[in-house]
C-alpha cells in the first residue's frame, strides 16, 4: 500500500483523474487530492473526496494548519493528471502561488506530469522547454497522445495520457523502489498453461490457456530475486527461467510437482489444468467410421486441491478460477474446497482480458476473508500484485511459528 498523492488542474481531462483516483484505490492504495480553483469548475471537490475518504486541499480548503507541508511529507508518489501549460510554466519557474503549486516545492518523491492542452499550446516552444526542463531535473513526462481534443481538433498530441497508462507507468516506478530482492532467498514454483489430455497418438483435448499469465509470474518472481521453478504446459513463449519443465499431460505436471512440492515456500498455480482426461487412451489413430462418436471421460488428478490439502503449515499455496459468470461465488467455493490461501479469478468472458490477452483484470480472494480487485491491467502488473500479496501470506504464516 503506498500514499498516491493526484494533483488536477484545470482542464476538460479532469473525468479522467475519476478513474485514476478509483482505480488506485481499487489496487489497494491511499490516495489524497490537491485541486486548483480551475479544476474546481470542471468537477467538484466532493466528488474526489467520497471517492478518496480523504479531505482535498485546494486555495479555500485546508484540512491541516500547513496541509501542502503534510501532504507533501505524506506521499510516496505525486501525479499531476491533468497538467495545464500553465501549472507546469509554474513548476518550471518555481512558482507557488496557490495550494497545488506549493505542494509541489514541498516534495521530496517522484512526480508524474500528464500534459493536457490543446495541439497549438502543447506545441508552442515555451511550453516544450518547460516539459524539457522539468524532465532534466528529474520528473517524469507522460507522452501525450493522438487523438481528438476539447476544440474537437484531432491532432497529434495534446490529450491527457490514458489511465490505464498512468497507472502501469506509476506502478512500476513504485515497484522498483520496494521490490527489487523482496523474495530473495525464498524457493517460488509457478505452473502455467494448458495441459493435454490424449485420445489417441494424433488428438487431445485442450484448453484456451496461452500461459501467458504464469509465465508473467515466473518472470517478475525471479526478477524480485526469487529462486524459480516454472511447469508449463506446451507453448510457445520464449523465457528466460532456469529450472524450467514441460508439462504436457496433467498426470505429468502431477509428478512434477508432488514429487517436490514440499521445497518450496509458495506454490502458484497458474496453469489450466484439464479437468477430464479420456477413459481409454487407442494406441492407434480413431479412424473415421461413423457419424458420431462418444469419447468417456473422467476426471484427471486435482493437483491445487491436492497441494491445499498437503501443505505444509508455513506453505503458501496460491490457485487460479476462470469463469464465464458468478466468479465471485466460484472463486470463493474454490477457495474454500481446495484450502488455499488466495484464489485469483477472472471473468473469461470478457473479450478484452484472459486466455490470449496481455492484460487481466482479476479479483483476489483469501482464506483470511479479504478481497482485492486489480483493475484491468498489463499482466506483469497483475503478476506484481500477486506476487506482493504471496509475500505477505508468506510473512503472516512465517510469525505464526
Amino acid at each position: 500500500m503506498k500514499n498516491i498523492l493526484l494533483c488536477i488542474t484545470g482542464g476538460i481531462a479532469v473525468y479522467k483523474s475519476v478513474t485514476l483516483a478509483r482505480n488506485f484505490i481499487k489496487l489497494g492504495h491511499n490516495v489524497r487530492v490537491v485541486m486548483t480553483k480551475s479544476a474546481e469548475e470542471f468537477m467538484g471537490v466532493k466528488t474526489f473526496e467520497a471517492i478518496t475518504n480523504h479531505p482535498v486541499l485546494t486555495d479555500s480548503t485546508s484540512p491541516y494548519p500547513i496541509s501542502h507541508i503534510d501532504y507533501a511529507k505524506w506521499a510516496d508518489i505525486c501525479i499531476i493528471a491533468p497538467a495545464t501549460a500553465n501549472t507546469i510554466g509554474k513548476i518550471n519557474a518555481g512558482i507557488a502561488d496557490n495550494e497545488l503549486t506549493s505542494t509541489i516545492l514541498a516534495l521530496q518523491c517522484q512526480v508524474v506530469i500528464a500534459p493536457a492542452m490543446n495541439i497549438n499550446m502543447y506545441k508552442n516552444i515555451t511550453v516544450q522547454n518547460n516539459l524539457s526542463q522539468l524532465q532534466a531535473k528529474g520528473y517524469l513526462i507522460l507522452e501525450s497522445p493522438a487523438g481528438e481534443l476539447a476544440c474537437q481538433d484531432n491532432a497529434e498530441a495534446g490529450r491527457m495520457q490514458e489511465p490505464d497508462i498512468i497507472i502501469e507507468e506509476v506502478l512500476s516506478i513504485l515497484n522498483k523502489s520496494d521490490s527489487a530482492d523482496m523474495l530473495k532467498g525464498l524457493k517460488i514454483l509457478v505452473t502455467a498453461g494448458g495441459t493435454r489430455e490424449y485420445i489417441d497418438p494424433v488428438r487431445y483435448i485442450t484448453n484456451c490457456s496461452s500461459g501467458k499469465m504464469g509465465y508473467a509470474i515466473a518472470e517478475e518472481s525471479q526478477k524480485m530475486g526469487a529462486n524459480v521453478t516454472l511447469v508449463s504446459g506446451i507453448t510457445h513463449i520464449k523465457h528466460n527461467i532456469n529450472n524450467f519443465y514441460e508439462a504436457e499431460t496433467s498426470k505429468d505436471m502431477f509428478h512434477i510437482i508432488s514429487s517436490s512440492m514440499y521445497d518450496y515456500d509458495i506454490i502458484i498455480m497458474a496453469a489450466a489444468v484439464s479437468d477430464y482426461r479420456p477413459k481409454e487412451f487407442s494406441q492407434q489413430k480413431i479412424k473415421k467410421h461413423k457419424d458420431t462418436f462418444t469419447i468417456d471421460l473422467v476426471k484427471t488428478i486435482d493437483i491445487l486441491s491436492y497441494l491445499g490439502h498437503n501443505k505444509r503449515h508455513n506453505q503458501v499455496v496460491i490457485g487460479f478460477a476462470a469463469e464465464t459468470d458468478n466468479l465471485a461465488m466460484y472463486a470463493e467455493k474454490k477457495l474454500i474446497d481446495k484450502k488455499a490461501d488466495m484464489i485469483a479469478g477472472n471473468d473469461i468472458s470478457r473479450e478484452d482480458i484472459g486466455f490470449n490477452s496481455d492484460d487481466n483484470d482479476m479479483l483476489l480472494l483469501f482464506s483470511n476473508g479479504n478481497k482485492i480487485n486489480t483493475g484491468k491491467l498489463p499482466k506483469h502488473e497483475i503478476a506484481k500484485v500477486i506476487l506482493k500479496e504471496s509475500f505477505k501470506l508468506y510473512q503472516s504464516k512465517a510469525k505464526v511459528l
